[in-house]
Order: C-alpha cells, then structure tokens, then sequence
C-alpha cells in the first residue's frame, strides 16, 4: 500500500465537494486560479473544473490503492487526508467570506 497516495486521495475528495457544490449552483467560489489566488472569486464552470479534476484524480489514487471502508488502516488514512483540509478549508473559506462581507463585497 502506497499511504502517501491514500493521504492525498482523501486530500482530493475533500476538496472537489465544495468546488463541485458551488459550481453546481452556478455560485462563484475562491479557487487557485482566482486573482488573489483562494480569495478571489472563480466562475461556477471554473469550480466545477476544479471540482472534477479533484474527484476525478481522487478516483483515479483510489483505484490504485482501493480502500475498504472500516476500521484498517488505510481508511484511517483516507480520513487523515480529508479531516486537516476540511479543516483548513472551513478556517480559511469562512476568513475571506468574513473580509467579503465587511468589505461590502458578495
């Protein structure tokens, strides 16, 4: 089993929900190529690229290195991959949606 691979697919999977999400309701979303990068906003289209491409190579690690979903430990890997970015995610998307919002933008 290759963990780092495992680590990042579950990295990935987190990441493409809220950038298919937001895409899919047709909503600007930050995203590396927004201008400042993760702070501007990016096109719905934009986001569900990104969101793809996350979900898509996400599939792509895990069917490489499959995963049973349970107690073993490269779940727990998974999971070790998702759980910091969804963190991270949430502490950094909620900082610029608050200076969004103070600075009268949408």
């Amino acid at each position: 089993m290759n963990y780092v691979a495992i680590f990042f697919a579950g990295a990935l999977l987190c990441n493409s929900i809220p950038h298919l999400t937001t895409g899919l309701q047709g909503a600007p979303f930050p995203t590396p190529f927004s201008k400042p990068p993760g702070k501007g906003d990016s096109s719905p289209v934009v986001n569900f690229l990104w969101g793809a491409f996350n979900f898509i190579a996400s599939l792509c690690l895990l069917s490489h290195y499959p995963v049973v979903v349970g107690f073993n430990p490269t779940f727990y890997t998974v999971l070790a991959g998702a759980l910091p970015i969804g963190i991270q995610c949430s502490l950094h998307f909620g900082k610029v949606r608050r200076d969004k919002s103070k600075s009268g933008q949408k």
